[in-house]
């Protein structure tokens, strides 16, 4: 009985892809379907059900929601087939040709005996690999994944929280990459659902409630919308309200730490009209928009234009927030059906060969460049925030585009451009503004990186970029500077040259005090036997900072000497310089770094030499 309603389906589905697959084709995904189901006739699933369900559905998901050819859904029927039955790739390959072979032994998890990393690594990354090909593989898998995780209620507890962390770890942010949203969207609400039940239930639940109290005023401002599109001859376009969901909602609750009454965006409405030659998309949407902002309010600083400047995967609309007559602001998003069906498949939307090689080599090449850092869960890390990114679009003084990750700084924009750029960057101009490297970037933002050959990265650096390509010139450069041995006291700050001791850490390191330190005198009497005898020389790629204190009887011209002493005879650069007048009396201090003790009081005897100045010594903490 339950074969019989499982070969009803298949009909239904060999029916529908007879409309756009030739019969030839539809004849081989019949035989691959039959294949499947004798390879795989002894096998149930968690939940009882024959095992050809899956399949099945893996490959309605690749036919009905991807839209793939004939070899893609023929290796969705098969893809479990090498894996799990006595069936090989060779098998396959004799069957079904090379093509199929290759997709079907891509999704099939290879069996070692030690793997590089880990198993689950290993397999992210033969999926990966398969775009030295193409990208049918992956969204096999997804389709894949996507399937498992809406039967996920079968599986154990440990099983559920393994499968759903995969998932959102690797795949929703894979299907986002890929400009999916349909299956991004669903693949991170069923992570969420299993691996925080309760809080997903009571997310959901009050959303429900939400929705029931806003459905009857949302209505009434759609229609509103619909009478004007009307009224204005925009014919054939819709409204439909859409919600975002409750992993959207979770995610914005943490990233605010507001409550949930507070996230914004949970709802929005979505204006689509046709794609027609007659007109641009672009002067259709600012039609739209003038009629709407003719009628209500816009919220300032509320449009996304991402129309001229679409997402790195592609995506495109116009954003607006309005207000309504009920006192709230609602989120507006104008697009043309061309655009709504990129929104569903991404970068397969528009299906020329250029079209897809070009997102596929762009792919490419952000994945050789993770690959080149070396360590596998790097790797994994550089992967996925690499596609789980919303991006922002900034531009050079020239107009040229860039896009880079949300909440990306004026550094990972220098090493966007080039990485001598990033590594020598002393300032940005952000929108014509003077401004720190470590400027956070906006949408629309104009930069400008000023440079100097004397800059260097220093380790504080990476924790101010987002970008993989960032963070890789980073960890490489500063991994080629030399190290310092020791761990420099606090308190005392010991410089090369003076009367220095080390005492042994519990984690083997050396910290270094001055032998008149009061913590080294402390250390000496409780922990003699970690003491250490270092040799503590100058180096000169190393400079210490050091602070002094100066007093001073005011005069004309006392912060012009102390500085041209500074800064040209001993050709020192001030960090950091505070100074007071009282009554009279100058107090100053000064940040700036020396290589040793000896180069410290030759600065300490030029400026004690000058006129009026009366002390000055280094300023210990």
């Amino acid at each position: 009985m339950e074969y019989r309603e499982i070969d009803r389906g298949v009909e239904d589905l060999l029916a529908t892809l007879s409309r756009r697959l030739s019969s030839e084709d539809v004849n081989r995904i019949k035989d691959a379907y039959l294949f499947a189901k004798e390879a795989h006739k002894e096998q149930r699933r968690k939940s009882g059900e024959p095992y050809i369900m899956h399949p099945l559905a893996v490959a309605r998901i690749v036919a009905e929601e991807l839209s793939l050819g004939a070899n893609p859904i023929i290796a969705a029927f098969l893809h479990d087939v090498a894996e799990d039955t006595q069936y090989t790739i060779e098998d396959i390959k004799e069957r079904y040709g090379e093509d199929v072979a290759f997709l079907v032994n891509v999704v099939t998890k290879k069996k070692k005996k030690q793997y590089e990393s880990s198993k689950q690594i290993d397999n992210y990354k033969q999926m990966l690999a398969s775009l030295h090909y193409d990208i049918r593989a992956l969204l096999i898998k997804l389709a894949d994944r996507l399937h498992n995780m809406r039967t996920l209620s079968s599986m154990r507890p440990d099983k559920q929280m393994k499968i759903a962390g995969e998932t959102d770890y690797f795949y929703a942010p894979l299907a986002h990459r890929l400009g999916l949203y349909h299956i991004k969207r669903e693949l991170e609400n069923l992570s969420f659902r299993y691996r925080c039940p309760r809080e997903f239930a009571q997310i959901e639940q009050k959303m429900a409630e939400e929705y029931t109290e806003k459905e009857k005023a949302l209505a009434g401002f759609m229609a509103k919308i619909e009478k004007m599109l009307e009224d204005n001859d925009i014919m054939l376009a819709r409204t439909e309200l859409q919600c975002r969901g409750p992993y959207n909602a979770w995610k914005k609750m943490h990233a605010s730490g507001c409550d949930f009454n507070h996230v914004e965006g949970k709802f929005y409405i979505r204006i689509i009209y046709p794609y027609g030659h007659d007109y641009s998309e672009k002067d259709m949407s600012l039609k739209i928009y003038s009629m709407l902002t003719d009628r209500f309010k816009e919220k300032p600083g509320s449009v996304a234009n991402y129309i001229d400047s679409p997402k790195e995967n592609g995506y495109q609309s116009f954003h607006v927030k309005l207000l309504t007559d009920a006192g709230t602001w609602e989120e507006i998003h104008i697009s043309s059906e061309r655009m709504v069906r990129k929104s569903q498949f991404g970068c397969l939307s528009e299906r020329t060969e250029g079209n897809i090689s070009n997102w596929i080599e762009k792919f490419k090449q952000l994945l050789r460049d993770i690959a080149s850092h070396g360590k596998e869960m790097e790797y994994m890390e550089g992967v996925t925030s690499s596609f789980y990114n919303d991006d922002i679009m900034v531009f050079t003084p020239e107009g040229r585009g860039v896009i880079l990750p949300k909440d990306a700084t004026a550094l990972d924009f220098a090493f966007e451009i080039h990485s001598q750029l990033g590594e020598h960057a002393q300032y940005a101009r952000v929108n014509g503004i003077l401004s720190s490297v470590k400027t956070v970037l906006h949408r629309g933002d104009c930069v400008e990186i000023g440079t100097n050959e004397n800059v260097v990265p220093t380790q504080d650096w990476l924790e101010h970029v987002s970008t993989y390509k960032a963070k890789s010139h980073l960890h490489s450069f500063l991994k080629k500077q030399k190290k310092l041995m020791y761990v420099r006291c606090e308190n005392c700050h010991p410089l090369p040259g003076d009367e220095v001791i080390g005492f042994k850490t519990d984690d083997d390191k050396i910290i270094l005090h001055r032998r008149d330190c009061k913590s080294a005198i402390r250390l000496a009497s409780q922990k003699g036997d970690d003491i250490v005898a270092v040799n503590f020389e100058e180096d000169s790629d190393f400079l210490y900072p050091v602070k002094i204190s100066i007093t001073a009887i005011d005069r004309y011209h006392l912060l012009s000497d102390i500085m041209d002493c500074i800064t040209n005879r001993l050709k020192l650069s001030l960090s950091d310089l505070v100074t007071s007048c009282v009554d009279q009396i100058v107090t100053c201090t000064m940040v700036f770094a020396v290589h040793s003790a000896a180069e410290l009081q030759e600065v300490i005897s030029h400026i004690s030499a000058i006129e009026s100045v009366d002390e000055v010594k280094q300023h210990l903490d």
